[in-house]
């Protein structure tokens, strides 16, 4: 399963100097993770963790960001999540990737305590 969202930087998703703020960015990148985790878990689904991110290319005001989320792995209640992150100048017409991170959530049940993630309905059958 997959999620992908579109964002546009405005200056109040900005610093004094025009970079987008590191929290907004993951922010969106946690959205996107619980959109794809959510679509194949079919359930509610918290974040569990989040491994390092790093920040080696600027993405600055007026930039179109694109966040694309995929299920890669699938545990019993819990779903590993990979977020790539590509910067866009709509006006150069330039692209970029900036970003990867890896976010672990758990599928929960109206208890909010964790439950299993369903069989993949694509997958052949045994």
């Amino acid at each position: 399963m997959e999620a992908r969202l579109l964002e546009s930087v405005f200056p109040a998703d900005t610093n004094p100097r025009g970079n987008l703020f590191g929290g907004t960015l993951v922010a969106w990148m946690d959205t996107a993770a619980g959109i794809a985790a959510m679509r194949r878990a079919r359930s509610v689904v918290v974040t569990a963790a989040i491994e390092e991110i790093a920040f080696t290319v600027p993405i600055v005001q007026g930039d179109l960001v694109e966040i694309h989320a995929r299920v890669v792995e699938v545990g019993r209640t819990s779903l590993r999540v990979r977020v790539e992150v590509h910067r866009e100048n709509a006006i150069e017409g330039t692209r970029e990737l900036c970003n990867v991170g890896h976010f672990t959530m758990v599928a929960i049940g109206e208890d909010r305590r964790p439950i299993p993630v369903p069989p993949d309905e694509a997958a052949p059958a045994a």
